[in-house]
């Protein structure tokens, strides 16, 4: 197969169960999954991070918070357009224009001495990665034919993913160590190596004849949770003040002008009329209880076992592991189990680990929670349900859908998981920005932002549950045999 077939449609290629697996291909794979690796080590290590960075550059609890914020709304706000711009000026160039800044960003990130320049390349780097995450999947569903070498390619570069999360844990807790600016500096030649493959390796392809950008959608989207985010932070500090006010009106209109715009423009950012799929409706709203209680819980632990208990980053990153671990090793046999039992018993039982944990947590922790009996129980079962959680909600989320749509809703339960991460993590930092003064290992601080994730993982249960039973309900009863 030459390089040119590789970029043909799959619509146009037989199945891929024929497709032979030359070097290069093996190398644009190698290439897909080292960028996936890269975006997963850069957040947990950065996780990891957070209480030194906030110690060195003199951050507040809201500050650090929006290092996390940044990333998620810049890399959530712009997914969908970056999908749209590949199709409309190439997926190889996009993939690597996006991978260079990435890089460029990493470095200064590394370099520089204040907060807000910092907060500025996390944002920037989620800008990136909303470029190449989608354009990734792209270059890989168009190289790989549809089937059985499509789904070998898409198991390998789902583990990448999962293991990149784990060993940034790992990574980010001897990083840390050393200096929390080598978490940002040592992804930097990782995605230098990466950006030198893909020149080489990925082919060149044409690109969409014609189409259109959503620039209102994407600035209108993007500012409008900027915005709301700030103002869900500021308001427990300053109160509702004029400018707090006027912040949150300003994100209101923002966003109703982004609905109204994708109502009326040509090349709209999201279809409106996709949410009178039920399915779509729920993955989406599952994503949000999914990341957004995981990425907030994590946020506070880190806080907690870091500038609480005073625990070495490297410990701290051992104690959350396990979590990340049964995600790597359990990736590869959730393809089979959405198969068997489909994307709604699985769901249920991914909402239920996660509410099982956070509920195990509230009920063990006390006012010191001692690590066997409440953090690695809490952990796993975290793990189980996010393992469980995130590729059953996307393939619900892209169940049925015509293939002229798949992009659009990939892309949309992704964006959702994002904002919904931002808006559930503001409201925790505001619950417990005065948690890292708490004395003698005191937990009870934190407690208000547990029972918020425990809520809305609570609602993601309730949500696919009754769905299920009423689903279930509805099903006609066979006629017995006469």
């Amino acid at each position: 197969m030459t390089v040119t077939d590789s970029l043909t449609p799959s619509t146009t290629r037989p199945s891929g169960a024929g497709q032979r697996w030359t070097p290069r291909l093996w190398g644009v794979l190698a290439v897909l999954c080292a960028v996936l690796f890269l975006d997963g080590l850069d957040v947990s290590m950065v996780g990891v991070a957070l209480p030194s960075i906030g110690s060195e550059l003199g951050l507040s609890t809201t500050s650090l918070q929006w290092i996390v914020n940044g990333y998620v709304l810049g890399y959530g706000g712009l997914l969908l357009l970056g999908g749209r711009t590949a199709d409309l000026l190439g997926r190889r160039r996009v993939f690597l224009v996006a991978l260079g800044v990435f890089a460029v960003a990493s470095l200064v990130g590394g370099l520089v001495d204040d907060g807000a320049t910092l907060i500025a390349t996390r944002f920037i780097k989620g800008l990136a990665a909303a470029f190449t995450a989608p354009t990734a999947m792209s270059i890989l569903t168009t190289t790989f034919a549809e089937g059985p070498a499509r789904n070998r390619a898409l198991s390998i570069f789902t583990v990448f993913g999962a293991s990149g999360y784990s060993s940034g844990l790992i990574l980010g807790g001897l990083l840390t160590s050393l200096g929390w600016r080598w978490t940002f500096l040592v992804p930097v030649p990782l995605a230098v190596a990466a950006l030198i493959a893909g020149i080489a390796l990925i082919p060149r392809d044409r690109p969409a004849a014609d189409g259109g950008h959503d620039l209102i959608g994407a600035v209108t989207l993007v500012g409008g949770m900027l915005l709301a985010v700030y103002a869900v932070v500021t308001a427990p500090q300053s109160g509702l003040t004029p400018a707090t006010v006027a912040i949150a009106a300003l994100a209101v209109l923002l966003l109703a002008a982004f609905v109204l715009a994708e109502s009326r423009v040509r090349h709209p950012l999201v279809r409106l009329s996709i949410f009178r799929i039920g399915s779509i409706v729920r993955a989406n709203a599952s994503m949000v209880a999914l990341l957004g209680s995981y990425v907030s819980f994590q946020f506070m632990m880190t806080l907690y076992l870091q500038d609480v208990l005073h625990w070495a980053p490297l410990r701290m990153a051992l104690a959350l592991l396990p979590a990340g671990l049964l995600v790597a090793f359990s990736s590869p046999f959730m393809g089979r189990l959405i198969d068997r039992y489909g994307t709604g018993p699985l769901i249920v039982t991914a909402m239920t680990s996660l509410s099982a944990g956070y509920l195990w947590f509230l009920a063990t922790a006390g006012s010191r929670p001692g690590y066997l009996l409440t953090v690695l129980p809490a952990m796993l079962l975290l793990g189980g349900g996010f393992a469980f959680g995130f590729s059953s909600i996307m393939a619900q989320a892209t169940d049925g859908i015509d293939d002229s749509e798949q992009g659009l809703a990939s892309g949309l339960v992704q964006s959702s998981g994002q904002v919904g991460t931002a808006l559930v993590l503001a409201v925790v930092t505001a619950l417990v920005s005065t948690a890292t003064t708490a004395a003698a290992g005191d937990f009870s601080p934190f407690r208000p932002g547990v029972n918020l994730v425990t809520g809305v993982a609570v609602a993601g249960l309730l949500l696919n549950a009754v769905m299920l039973v009423t689903a279930r309900l509805r099903r006609p009863v066979p006629a017995s045999a006469g």
